[in-house]
């Protein structure tokens, strides 16, 4: 089998159903690898379904080894409780990448939307429709967190993928390397 270019793990957090699909790129083809949800119970304690979380994200990267991880910024509502679990299991996600080296983006639900559709405010079947089209897929998923997850996923590609955003520098992972990377913009004094 032919080596991806790359390898992109998009996730859609949530405390209740987490998305997650993984695409493979080749070229200027993309691929679906595998789209799917993690189902948390209700009846069980959180930290038990943030462990869940972690879990499933780690055997993820374990199983496909992706390039990068993007994940769906939580949107604000209006139930303050809800946020905070949200934003649990969005950090839960993160970790797991975190622990296995991964670089991590962040993009805002309006951002992925509009990188998929062309379109900010569209809704989760106008997502779909693109996706669909997109990648040659046939079957619809029974939960729209799965395409969500997809569309980050996507959303991902196309950033990177962009000649706008790709200019061949390298993102630094920390002072040290930024520094390495551009030593024209010490000032010593």
């Amino acid at each position: 089998m032919k080596k991806a270019d790359a390898v992109i793990l998009g996730v859609d957090p949530g405390s209740l159903i987490m998305g997650y699909a993984v695409i493979a790129v080749y070229g200027n083809k993309v691929e679906l690898v595998t789209m799917d949800v993690v189902k948390l119970s209700s009846h069980k304690d959180m930290y038990v379904r943030l462990e869940m979380i972690h879990t499933r994200i780690t055997e993820l990267i374990k199983q496909y080894a992706p390039d990068t991880f993007a994940i769906e910024a939580p949107f604000f509502g209006k139930n303050v409780q809800s946020m905070l679990k949200l934003g649990r299991a969005q950090g839960v996600a993160i970790a797991a990448a975190m622990q296995h080296t991964l670089s991590v983006t962040e993009y805002a639900p309006k951002k992925v939307k509009q990188s998929v559709t062309g379109n900010g405010n569209a809704d989760k079947e106008q997502v779909w429709k693109m996706l669909q089209r997109v990648l040659s897929i046939e079957e619809k998923p029974q939960f729209f967190d799965a395409t969500d997850a997809l569309a980050v996923a996507m959303c991902h590609h196309y950033q990177t993928s962009s000649p706008l955003f790709n200019t061949g520098a390298q993102k630094a992972k920390g002072w040290e390397d930024f520094i390495a990377q551009n030593p024209g913009r010490i000032k010593l004094k």
